[in-house]
């Protein structure tokens, strides 16, 4: 074997990282315009009733909704995917909060402590790489 062949191109782990967190923006910010802001913004029975257990207002659940949507969008822009990764990071923080502590449901804010926990990944990554 010759060391050509041993040796590794420096910059594939940095494509293939890359590549990754683009294929998690692209399914975040697809998941969080579509599944999780949309449904918000439009009114839909499950998203109302959380937001009244809740107790905020219909104010707040538009605000989410549109906090969500910009977040989606920013992941899928180059330029602004380290800000919306950001921003999204501290929305899912709160929405564990909310759930653990407002809602009484702390097994719930798993799932949104992950999505924090990559949020913040990209984000670095992101943020970093200018």
């Amino acid at each position: 074997m010759t060391t050509a062949a041993v040796t590794q191109n420096p910059a594939q782990p940095r494509k293939i990282r890359n590549r990754v967190l683009w294929t998690l923006q692209i399914l975040l910010g697809l998941f969080f315009i579509l599944a999780s802001g949309l449904p918000k913004l439009v009114g839909q029975a499950d998203a109302v009733r959380s937001f009244q257990d809740i107790g905020w207002g219909e104010w707040y659940r538009y605000f989410v909704g549109v906090v969500e949507v910009s977040g989606g969008i920013g992941l899928l822009v180059p330029r602004l995917s380290g800000l919306a990764a950001a921003g999204l990071a501290i929305v899912t923080v709160c929405a564990a909060a909310t759930q653990a502590f407002q809602l009484g449901s702390p097994g719930l804010a798993v799932f949104p402590l992950v999505l924090a926990v990559i949020f913040a990944w990209i984000a670095r990554e992101r943020l970093t790489a200018r």
